[in-house]
């Protein structure tokens, strides 16, 4: 079972990035999948979720900026975001629960830097 995430970088505040996470060894329909972020010195925290059922969540700072997606076909999970802001720099995490469990399964993270 492994997550492995892609897509980060450095980008001007306004600006865009897509983030990816492509999940082995499970199917991500059958899964919660989430993303959370953390910032140096700060706790990691949620940013956004889509449940087995298509319903999404949405951490308030992020919410009409940042879109999550599945992509069945190929067992992915994207994060796309828009309008980025110098507070969204953070290393990114994909992860992934069984019903509304404990998250137990995350990826190693790709790092997303805003340029003011």
């Amino acid at each position: 079972v492994q997550l492995v995430e892609s897509g980060g970088g450095l980008v001007q505040a306004g600006g865009s990035l897509r983030l990816s996470c492509a999940a082995s060894g499970f199917t991500v329909t059958d899964y919660n999948m989430g993303w959370f972020r953390q910032a140096p010195g700060k706790e990691r925290e949620f940013v956004a979720e889509v449940w087995r059922s298509g319903i999404r969540s949405y951490r308030g700072s992020v919410r009409g900026r940042f879109t999550i997606s599945r992509d069945n076909a190929n067992n992915t999970v994207s994060l796309q975001m828009d309008n980025l802001k110098p507070e969204d720099t953070a290393a990114y995490y994909c992860a992934a629960r069984v019903g509304d469990g404990a998250y137990d399964t995350w990826g190693q993270g790709t790092q997303v830097t805003v340029s003011s």
